[in-house]
């Protein structure tokens, strides 16, 4: 198991449209790059930010956020991970069961364990009021 992400399960059924579309508005009003697909009781969600993200970390890396409903609640895992191209047309199942996280150097993993944090965060209130 990759130590530099976090997995996260709230124990409550959710509307997994709802979340993951509040969840992008957010990154995509904070000026995130941000690509999503959602495919039955699973998610995923890209972001790359442009700036310091992009002096940190590789221009082919994002922050990479799966959902997926399951009969424990939402469970959610954050980690750096590849820059998917066209993700609105790769198969969520696949991108789940492949490996999507990287194993990441340390100036990369201590940017991303601030922002992961920040960004949990929110996502934490946008599923409380789910």
């Amino acid at each position: 198991m990759n130590p530099f992400k976090k997995e996260k399960t709230y124990p409550k059924q959710v509307d997994l449209n709802k979340v993951v579309n509040e969840f992008v508005s957010y990154l995509n009003s904070d000026k995130w790059k941000v690509q999503q697909k959602v495919e039955g009781n699973k998610a995923i969600v890209q972001a790359q930010k442009g700036g310091i993200l992009r002096d940190i970390i590789a221009a082919d890396r994002a922050l990479t956020f799966t959902f997926e409903n399951t009969p424990q609640g939402l469970k959610v895992t954050a980690g750096v991970g590849s820059w998917i191209k066209n993700l609105a047309i790769t198969a969520v199942e696949t991108l789940l069961l492949s490996e999507l996280f990287l194993i990441v150097d340390v100036p990369e993993m201590l940017w991303n364990k601030h922002v992961e944090s920040e960004l949990m965060k929110k996502l934490d209130e946008i599923v409380q009021r789910s």
